[in-house]
C-alpha cells in the first residue's frame, strides 16, 4: 500500500536539513530502486524561493510500504527527523487514482 509522508521544519532548521541532506537523499534513492517511491520533495515558502539557499517549510514523500507502522518507521528512521529537521511528521494511507 502507499503511504503518505507529510513532515514539517521545525524553525531555524535549514542548516540541520543541509548537514543531513546527503543521508536523507540516499535513503530516498532506496527507494526509488526498489520500485517503491511515488515522489519526493520539499514544500516551499513560495513559488519562487530557491529551495537551495532557504524557505524549506517541510518535505512530502508518497512511497509504497507493506503496512502503516513499517511507514511510520522508516519516517521517524529518516535522517531529517533524527537530525530534528522536522518538527512534526505525519504519516497516512494514500490510494493512488490517477
Amino acid at each position: 500500500m502507499h503511504y503518505l509522508i507529510y513532515a514539517e521544519d521545525a524553525p531555524d532548521s535549514l542548516e540541520k536539513r543541509r548537514s543531513v541532506r546527503a543521508a536523507h537523499l540516499e535513503r530516498l534513492e532506496r527507494l526509488k530502486s526498489e520500485g517503491r517511491l511515488i515522489v519526493a520533495g520539499p514544500f516551499l515558502e513560495d513559488d519562487e524561493t530557491d529551495s537551495t539557499v532557504s524557505g524549506v517549510k517541510g518535505s512530502l514523500i508518497i512511497a509504497e510500504f507493506d503496512n502503516l507502522p513499517d511507514a511510520k518507521a522508516w519516517a521517524a528512521a529518516d535522517p531529517y527527523a533524527t537530525a530534528h529537521v522536522y518538527a512534526n511528521i505525519t504519516v497516512k494511507p494514500f490510494k493512488k487514482v490517477l
